[in-house]
Formats: C-alpha cells, structure tokens, sequence
C-alpha cells in the first residue's frame, strides 16, 4: 500500500543506524487546560477536546473520535489500495467508523464502507483491505501500552 513518493516515518531515537529496532511515530499532546490538547502530529496541528456537556469547550473532537477517524481513513486509503490492485474505481466511497462505549473504553467497533459500485465488488476487497490497514491491524494485536515519565532539566 505504499507509495514511493510517500512521507515516511520518522525514525525514532532508539532507530539508529545498525540497529534492528523498526522505525517509529509518535505525537505529541500538549494541554492547554480544561479538557482541551493540541496535538501535533506530522506536521499538523490538531485540537482535542470533549464537549462542553462533559466539561469541554467543544473545540475540537474527542479523542475517542480521533481513534475512529484514523480506522475510517486508514480502511478507506485501503480499500482504494486493494480496488487499484485489481483494476477497480471506488467512487463516492465512504468509511464510517463506530464504536461502542462500555466504560472507559469502546467495546465494538465497526467499520461500514459505501461506494457507487455494486455491493458484490465492495465485499471482495473487504478482507484485502483489512489485511492492509495499519490502524485496524494494530488495534486487533492489542500491543502492550507502556507508559513512563520523560525527564526535563530545569
């Protein structure tokens, strides 16, 4: 699914040269009080921040939202990548994402995808689609969270 002339990750700082360790990503999320972050992320600036019903200013989406967005247009860009392979055009074609809160968590997710072409030609490229998509694929492992402290010098 990649593109030659795509913007690679940057790699971190334990991805140095010799070393084994695959490349990684990261953003950063800066609070700037109430329920409100800014992230950035690739060069871009993007707000988070819940509603003002839950105490936020609305300013931005939810994280929760962000977390949807990103499987939605990841299996999006995939399903486009899985059509092309097979000479197919997907116009029109939509992903909506939905998710299940239970908690503090989402514990269903959905993905629902729509085109202008026959359903039969859109459920052939769902498993392909599905097997390319960084997002979904890395929430389906679960991968462990570590958590820590960054150290700053005063």
């Amino acid at each position: 699914m990649t593109d030659p002339g795509a913007r690679r990750p940057v790699p971190s700082d334990s991805a140095r040269a010799g070393d084994d360790t695959p490349p990684a990503t990261s953003v950063v999320a800066r609070w700037e009080g109430g329920w409100r972050c800014r992230v950035s992320a690739g060069g871009f600036d993007l707000v988070a921040d819940e509603p003002p019903d839950a105490g936020g200013t609305g300013a931005g989406p939810m994280p929760t939202e962000y977390l949807l967005a990103a499987m939605a247009s990841c299996y999006a860009l995939a399903l486009v990548w899985a059509a092309g392979k097979r000479g197919i055009s997907l116009p029109g074609l939509t992903v909506t994402a939905s998710g299940s809160y239970d908690g503090p968590r989402l514990s269903r997710l959905r993905l629902t995808a729509a085109a202008d072409a026959p359903a039969e030609v859109l459920e052939r490229l769902l498993e392909p689609a599905l097997r390319v998509c960084y997002v979904s694929n890395t929430i389906a492992a679960s991968p462990p969270i570590e958590v820590g402290v960054a150290v700053t010098r005063r």
